[in-house]
């Protein structure tokens, strides 16, 4: 990945203490376990985003939790776009995933939301698909009309360890991301952990 360009990882969610356990903000707790993990100074906590900067290999990564809800995710990343520019090329979107099972990981250039609000927001602010996103499997619901209240809840007392396993296993799978590329990271994730390979 070349070093000399902006790199962004936006994990989706909705902001509360509300909301911080359901299926929905998977994708805001790997941002959590990176800015942990990398011990992140923060660098801007504002009405619509907060934002945490590390430095990796000489090069600065920002992430950005939005304080929007999911459904206009996009209006935090146009207000980061506001103060650092254009995020297409080294944005690494961060979310659940309600087609994928559970503790599953799955990387992908761009393409569909697949009917995901907060893609689906994200889309309209970069007037596009054409960036990266990392999605994170949170199990499936019978009946589309059922799928609001499960992406709403928590997840169940056996779901617990694998949920965390896979917490873990993303942020791993975004180190990939920025160290090797994404046709690396999507090699080694884009299957399930029992299937993974072992470090080249």
């Amino acid at each position: 990945m070349d070093v000399n360009s902006r790199h962004l990882v936006f994990g989706l969610g909705n902001p509360g203490p509300r909301y911080h356990r359901t299926r929905h903000n998977v994708g805001w707790r790997v941002v959590e376990a990176l800015a942990a993990r990398w011990r992140a100074r923060e660098t801007w906590a504002g009405p619509v985003y907060r934002e945490w900067t590390a430095g990796r290999d000489g090069r600065d990564v920002h992430l950005v939790l939005p304080l929007t809800f999911m459904n206009v995710s996009g209006a935090a990343l146009a207000a980061w776009m506001a103060r650092h520019g254009d995020a297409r090329e080294g944005l690494l979107a961060v979310s659940d995933d309600v087609y994928l099972p559970l503790g599953m990981l799955r990387f992908r250039p761009g393409g569909s939301s697949g009917g995901h609000r907060g893609l689906e927001s994200l889309e309209a602010a970069l007037a596009g698909d054409g960036w990266a996103r990392l999605r994170l499997g949170v199990g499936a619901v019978e009946g589309a009309g059922a799928l609001k209240e499960h992406v709403l809840e928590t997840f169940g007392p056996d779901d617990a360890d694998q949920v965390e396993t896979m917490i873990t296993r993303a942020a791993d799978a975004v180190e990939r991301w920025l160290d090797d590329g994404l046709a690396v990271a999507m090699n080694r994730y884009n299957r399930r952990a029992t299937q993974e390979t072992e470090e080249p």
